[in-house]
């Protein structure tokens, strides 16, 4: 089975260069968080699982959007924030042991309801989910994009710090600031 998560991963990042490595380094984030907050070694697993394959759903968009060097029109933005959806569409079809459709569509919903693409609040989204926005957040920030170069860590972090409790889990940020900056958590080892 990890062979054919890596095959997948491998598919989405071949599409768009500038992301390359991203869903790599966001699993190797959200597997450190999720053993950082204690969570047994198979739901760490399907959280691994859910973040190698987070973006699976970009498949579908065209690479012009993906490698875009300006400001994303609101039809290309829209397109963009349909690859959750897509995503479990593809995902949903395979028996996983974890709820890896459900995380990966869940993965840009926000606690206080404003992400999508279902606007849940709170509980009602799974916090694996909420961990992988919070990693799939600091990775993103930390890397070059074609939009603009990279912000570094500490504008990252600053990002979840300033929204703790309103986009992002207190308790997923309280612990990513703890693997950076009391255990050096560094996503090339």
């Amino acid at each position: 089975m990890e062979d054919s998560i890596e095959a997948i991963s491998l598919v989405t990042e071949a599409r768009d260069a500038y992301t390359a490595g991203h869903q790599r380094k966001v699993s190797k984030l959200a597997v450190a968080l999720a053993e950082e907050m204690g969570f047994p070694k198979d739901r760490v697993e399907g959280i691994k699982i859910s973040a190698l394959i987070h973006d699976v759903g970009k498949i579908n968009l065209p690479v012009e959007i993906l490698s875009k060097p300006g400001k994303l029109s609101e039809i290309e933005f829209n397109l963009i924030k349909n690859h959750s959806q897509i995503g479990h569409d593809i995902l949903k079809k395979i028996d996983f042991p974890w709820p890896i459709a459900e995380i990966v569509l869940q993965h840009h919903e926000k606690i206080n309801g404003s992400g999508y693409p279902g606007g849940l609040k709170g509980d009602e989204i799974l916090l694996e989910a909420k961990i992988i926005c919070v990693a799939d957040v600091v990775e993103a920030m930390s890397s070059h994009r074609p939009y603009r170069p990279a912000l570094g860590i500490e504008k990252a972090l600053e990002e979840i710090s300033q929204n703790k409790g309103t986009l992002y889990d207190p308790e997923v940020v309280d612990t990513c600031f703890k693997l950076f900056k009391e255990k050096s958590f560094k996503f090339e080892s």
